[in-house]
């Protein structure tokens, strides 16, 4: 799971930063959010989900680490296509999607949190040898 979201984050970061330099060009910085959000819920925070599962195997490997996958996977492209739309048009027709798809996140990112609290001490694949400096 660690290796899924890591590689899914260096998708997001490549999209991100084209959408970065497109709107650089062309002097439009209309979406800003949408390459902001594309930067921090997709680049980063999944780069952060990918560390510690890949730090915590165990916690990788359960029932709340592959809904959170799928919750954040479905939710991010759904939330920033349908804010990238609305802003592009200028209308709301796809707000309903926006706001479900947000929740989709919001609700995998309470079970990510759930299984990091129920990660116990001695879980870590990582030895004590390895982050000493």
């Amino acid at each position: 799971m660690g290796l899924r979201f890591l590689k899914i984050a260096v998708v997001y970061f490549f999209i991100a930063v084209c959408l970065g330099l497109v709107m650089g060009i062309i002097h439009n910085f209309a979406f800003a959010s949408v390459h902001a959000h594309l930067n921090l819920l997709g680049w980063v925070s999944m780069a952060i989900f990918g560390i510690i599962y890949s730090i915590y195997p165990k916690a990788a490997e359960t029932k709340l680490a592959k809904i959170h996958f799928w919750l954040h996977n479905i939710g991010v492209p759904l939330m920033q296509g349908s804010l990238f739309v609305m802003i592009l048009t200028g209308g709301e027709s796809l707000l309903p999607v926006a706001i479900i798809s947000s929740l989709l996140v919001v609700v995998g990112i309470l079970l990510f949190s759930i299984n990091v609290f129920k990660i116990k001490a001695n879980q870590s694949v990582v030895s004590k040898q390895d982050v000493s400096l």
